[in-house]
């Protein structure tokens, strides 16, 4: 499957005194399209709610190549780079793209799943984890080993 993106208008409010995009709007914008790939696979807030379930992270980090500037057009995509078979952890990775291909940053996140009513890790139902293996996969894709407890 190709990668799942966006394209993203750079908020004025995302520019920082340099005239650049502040380091924090590049987490916000993986966010907003990592949900919105969720929500277009079906996992919507909605659902979210009906099933008890939230994404929790443990780890992001940003790579920064090259400024992103107010005026430039940048997509945003997403891939899964590696997975436990019942996708209860898995990370992810965005690329940031200016609209002449240029890559101006990298985002590496790993995450799970908390049932929101136990406040506690869970494993994913049988409908989430259909989901999740028909999101786009890393070309470097690897399935990892359950968490020890």
């Amino acid at each position: 499957m190709e990668k799942f993106s966006l394209p993203i208008q750079v908020r004025w409010s995302d520019i920082d005194q340099n005239r650049h995009l502040r380091h924090s709007a590049y987490y916000d914008y993986g966010a907003t399209v990592r949900i919105a790939c969720f929500s277009a696979h079906g996992l919507t807030n909605l659902k979210f709610e009906e099933l008890h379930l939230g994404p929790i992270l443990f780890r992001e980090e940003a790579i920064f190549r090259r400024e992103i500037k107010f005026e430039d057009r940048i997509t945003v995509n997403m891939v899964v780079t590696q997975a436990t078979r019942d996708f209860a952890r898995w990370s992810i990775r965005h690329h940031f793209h200016k609209d002449d291909g240029t890559l101006s940053a990298i985002i590496n996140l790993d995450g799970a799943w908390i049932d929101i009513v136990k406040r506690k890790l869970t494993v994913p139902d049988d409908y989430v984890r259909t989901i999740f293996e028909d999101f786009p996969r890393d070309k470097d894709f690897a399935w990892s080993e359950p968490a020890s407890k």
